[in-house]
This record gives C-alpha cells, structure tokens and sequence, in this order.
C-alpha cells in the first residue's frame, strides 16, 4: 500500500512539475503572439528567431513536446488510478457540495485542451515543419504575420480557439493552484500564490481570446 501512496504522489509531482513548465511556455507564447496585434514587424522579428534559432528548435522544442506528453499521460493515468481505488461507492454523490465541477472533470477540460493543442500543432507546428523541410523554402522572416491572420480567417476555426482557451482557462483555474500543493509547498504565501494562479487562469486566455477575434475581425485586404 505504501508503494502504491508513494507511486501515485511521485506522479502527481511529476505532473505538477510539467504542468508549470507549460504554464510558463504560455506566457512566452501569449507574449510573443500578442506583438502580431502591437507591432507585426516585432511579430515577424520573434517568431523568424523562434523559428530558425538553433537552442530553440532543438533543445526548447523537444523538451516542450516532452513536457506535453508527459503531462497528459501522467493525468490520464492518475485519473485511472484514482477510478480503480475508489472502493466505496456513494448511493448518491453530491457534485458540487463534495468538490468543484472543475476539479471533478479535469481529465475532460484536459482532454479537449490536448485536442485543440493537435489542431494548433497541425495549424502552425506542421505547417512550418512543411514549409522549412519538406517544401525546402527558402527563408522570409516577413511571413509569419501574414500567415497567422489567415489562420483566423474561416470564423469556425476562431470559434474553436475561442472555446478551447475558454476550457484551458477552466483546466488552469484549478490544475496551477493545486501544482503547488501536489509538490508538497504549503505556506504562508499560499493563499497568495493561489489568487495569482486564478489571476493567470483567466488573464492568459483572455489575451489568446483578444488575439484570435482581433485577427478575425481585421483581416489582411489585399
């Protein structure tokens, strides 16, 4: 039994370790997106950097990927876990007066955002994988902005971003608040880490949202 407590806490760490690691790719990506609204010069400059810098492409790219799919297996497998040891059944649960909607369906929030994270893969990540190797183009550090207000052209595509930033807002409300207590780190700061994780859960989204509906609403004429 006490494997098993301690199996199950090493993957929740593990977990909560990638989890952060994500979170703060997502500020370097929401800083860095952001710029195709302020400056699609400066836009263009970042991701010509992001794209063909040697670090980024085959050191932080990999580690990234990496640290998706660990994430997302160690969730699926925890969720697993904790279906298998639940011995007890209630005649009747409760929902919301036990535990948050939020908390009880992270695999599902979860899940949607790993589809919407395939989406944005084969948008952007195959597309300029396509274009650097396959195509074998030559460099032009001026098309990234041209090429991301596209993508939000087709209203349906902005709708699904829309939608998946709304759940990932929800999968972060609950998933980086308590990746601080899975590692054990339990404090005076807590309450305050706590309000800044719920901060971020909506103030993150909330630029990707502004993002996607700005470039859908001003497209590019030509």
């Amino acid at each position: 039994m006490s494997s098993l407590i301690k199996s199950s806490i090493a993957r929740k760490v593990v977990m909560a370790l990638s989890g952060l690691f994500l979170v703060l790719f997502l500020l370097l990506h929401v800083t860095i997106n952001l710029t195709s609204v302020i400056s699609p010069d400066t836009f263009n400059q970042w991701s010509h950097f992001m794209g063909y810098n040697g670090l980024v492409q085959y050191i932080m790219q990999p580690v990234l990927i990496i640290g998706v799919i660990v994430h997302f297996v160690m969730g699926i497998v925890l969720e697993i876990q904790n279906t298998q040891a639940r011995s007890i059944k209630y005649i009747k649960y409760k929902g919301a007066a036990n535990a948050p909607w939020v908390s009880r369906n992270m695999i599902i929030t979860g899940l949607v955002v790993l589809a919407f994270l395939g989406l944005h893969f084969y948008d952007f990540w195959i597309h300029e994988m396509t274009y650097k190797y396959i195509e074998s183009n030559p460099e032009d550090p001026t098309r990234y902005y041209t090429e991301t207000v596209e993508k939000f052209a087709p209203m349906w595509r902005t709708i699904l971003y829309v939608v998946s930033f709304a759940l990932l807002s929800l999968h972060l409300w609950h998933g980086f608040a308590s990746s601080f207590q899975s590692m054990g780190l339990n404090n005076k700061y807590t309450p305050s880490i706590k309000s800044f994780a719920k901060i971020y859960a909506v103030i993150i989204p909330l630029v990707f949202v502004f993002i996607a509906l700005y470039h859908h609403l001003n497209p590019i004429t030509h």
